[in-house]
């Protein structure tokens, strides 16, 4: 695990397609969109970035601004942490919004809510209260005391729990630390204020421990994020190595054991190269479940890779296979540890699917992969779809 910010800002080209309500707030301040191309051949407007915070992209994606993100390179592995980086942002994006409106969805259903709402029917508090936030930040600018005194009934024995466990490493305390308190900071206002208004209310115990529960819940959850992005690198990777062996043997013809060439840096540097100039490119793209009004897929999250691959067929059942293995046994570490020195690669992404299914069944996260070829086109395409 890891937080999900490791530079104030990443280097990668990516492409950001908007929703209706990012499109709309772009065009507001009379920023221009551009039209683009995806791996996919669908086009789509949207922005391209180069050098950009994580926290700018976190906070579209907290706004529904962002439908999809796409990134495009001859080769990953010299960017490795940086799109390492993003995945995981993009994760806990949606982790945060996911805990935002579950809270809400638990809190109107409180004794406290409900006696309110029994004694005050003009001023319902449900699934149809809307309130603009510009109301709601003057309501809570005045309860700023209330709202750290809340914090700290709800995060005291969170933080206690986590430093008494002595399973946990220091490194793994200070990130759970770290995390809890990343959750709350995401809590929306309209949550802020149902917590302030029935604080020290009869019942407002019912709101604190529902509040920790689903703390503990999305901490277990959040845990996924490192499964995904791992396994979704190895994954590009494992396309990167298929399109530089195939490169280096057309490049060198006639050289026997062609496929050892790859690791001399200066031959692999010339390949990487030259598949740049054929625009011989793996593409990886996220596909978030969709702005405000996409009731009921806002959890959602498809990840996508693409990439030229004459042995499709050979690819699907490859995948399909490790995805039945029994590794139950075995934990990820002591999988790494145990691989036969010379074996590590390209079969390691995809055993490591295994793992992340077996991960994501333990948190209640719904998640499966596809193994598929384009109709438009002679790409393979991998899809990695979870319901956070």
């Amino acid at each position: 695990m890891g937080a999900e910010k490791k530079k104030f800002f990443l280097d990668l080209p990516l492409k950001v397609i908007l929703t209706e309500e990012g499109t709309s707030h772009f065009l507001s301040h009379k920023k221009q969109l551009l039209n683009l191309k995806l791996a996919d051949n669908k086009s789509a407007h949207g922005i391209s970035l180069d050098h950009f915070s994580p926290a700018s992209v976190q906070n579209m994606i907290h706004l529904d601004y962002i439908s999809r993100m796409e990134i495009s390179m001859p080769e990953f592995v010299t960017h490795r942490q940086e799109v390492m980086d993003l995945s995981k942002l993009i994760v806990y994006s949606i982790l945060y919004k996911q805990f935002d409106r579950e809270t809400f969805s638990e809190l109107i259903k409180t004794e406290c809510v409900r006696h309110h709402n029994r004694n005050n029917p003009s001023q319902l508090i449900d699934e149809k209260t809307s309130i603009p936030d510009k109301q709601l930040r003057e309501i809570l600018s005045v309860k700023d005391n209330v709202i750290q005194q809340s914090r700290k009934a709800i995060l005291n024995p969170v933080w206690n729990s986590i430093m008494a466990n002595n399973d946990y490493s220091p490194e793994e305390k200070n990130i759970y630390l770290l995390m809890t308190e990343k959750f709350m900071n995401r809590l929306g206002l309209l949550n802020w204020y149902i917590i302030t208004k029935f604080y020290k209310s009869e019942g407002f115990s019912e709101i604190i421990n529902l509040l920790r529960k689903l703390l503990a819940v999305y901490m277990d959850k959040s845990k996924v994020a490192e499964y995904i992005s791992v396994m979704m690198m190895e994954l590009a990777v494992n396309c990167e190595n298929n399109n530089i062996r195939k490169e280096t043997k057309l490049l060198y013809q006639g050289i026997d054991n062609s496929d050892t060439l790859v690791f001399d840096p200066d031959v692999r540097a010339k390949v990487v190269k030259e598949l740049a100039r054929k625009h011989e490119l793996v593409f990886v793209s996220w596909t978030l479940g969709g702005g405000s009004t996409a009731i009921g897929k806002q959890g959602l999250l498809q990840i996508t890779l693409y990439n030229k691959d004459d042995q499709f067929q050979e690819v699907k059942e490859n995948i399909e296979s490790k995805m039945s293995a029994n590794l139950s046994k075995k934990s990820l570490i002591d999988f790494y540890r145990q691989m036969p020195e010379g074996q590590e690669g390209t079969d390691l992404g995809l055993y490591y699917l295994s793992y992340l299914e077996d991960a994501c069944k333990k948190v209640n996260i719904k998640f499966e992969s596809i193994v598929n070829q384009s109709s438009a086109s002679d790409l393979t395409v991998i899809n990695l779809k979870f319901n956070f």
